[in-house]
């Protein structure tokens, strides 16, 4: 009785053996027959972050005809500290007891450095009401040297914040032995209007500009060397 139970166990796993294995056979050629049904998910790409700029210029303000000829200036490039030296879209969670501490959002970042997104909006609005030239050439009484020290969105609340943007500006005579002008401090805060990159890369752009409105009314405040007028050609001498 024994062997003759042995012998029925044996058959019982050698057929389940063999059903096993062709059930395995027929899953193989069906994926073979149709790799669309057997293919394993692939990994879906990586978003792109959102790239952000300052958007179009307002229409800068130009002098009129009667107002004097304003001084030529010569604009180095915007220069900044380290931590703003990358293209990262910044904020701070003030409300969380982590003002002092800049993070960058992930999928978010300016299509330039907020330096050379300055410079370029800075150059823009000058050149609209005064003579821009090449810095280090000779060519204008003042040189204007600006310096960002604070480019970031800051949230009071999980659902509030405002950009802040702190900067300095120095404007110096490069032909009068680097005779100091004028120097001062801005500070300008513009609420976001959402708590989100887009809303803070959106007051960003407000604050820069009207932190360029401030810093060129103060600008025009300036006692200002002129321009110096080009030298008149002398007269050719009659030929005889």
């Amino acid at each position: 009785m024994k062997k003759i139970a042995a012998q029925a166990v044996d058959t019982a796993q050698n057929a389940f053996s063999a059903h096993r294995s062709g059930w395995a056979a027929a899953l193989l050629w069906a994926c073979a027959a149709g790799l669309t049904g057997c293919a394993l998910p692939l990994p879906d790409k990586p978003a792109r972050p959102a790239t952000y700029d300052f958007g179009p210029a307002t229409a800068p303000t130009t002098p009129t005809d009667t107002a004097p000829q304003a001084s030529a200036i010569a604009l180095p490039p915007v220069t900044a500290p380290a931590v703003l030296d990358t293209q990262a879209v910044l904020y701070r969670l003030a409300y969380a007891g982590h003002a002092q501490q800049l993070r960058p959002y992930a999928q978010a970042r300016w299509s330039m450095t907020p330096a050379d997104l300055f410079s370029q909006r800075l150059h823009a609005a000058l050149a609209a009401i005064r003579p821009v030239v090449p810095t280090g050439e000779g060519l204008a009484p003042v040189e204007l040297r600006v310096h960002l020290d604070e480019f970031s969105q800051v949230f009071d609340a999980p659902g509030q914040s405002h950009a802040r943007l702190r900067l300095r500006a120095t404007a110096i005579a490069p032909q009068a032995a680097q005779r100091l002008l004028g120097q001062r401090s801005f500070s300008v805060q513009r609420p976001a209007a959402t708590a989100d990159a887009p809303g803070g890369a959106r007051a960003l752009a407000e604050a820069s500009d009207a932190a360029i409105a401030e810093l060129t009314g103060w600008l025009a405040q300036l006692q200002l060397p002129a321009t110096a007028a080009p030298s008149a050609a002398a007269p050719a001498t009659p030929s005889r």
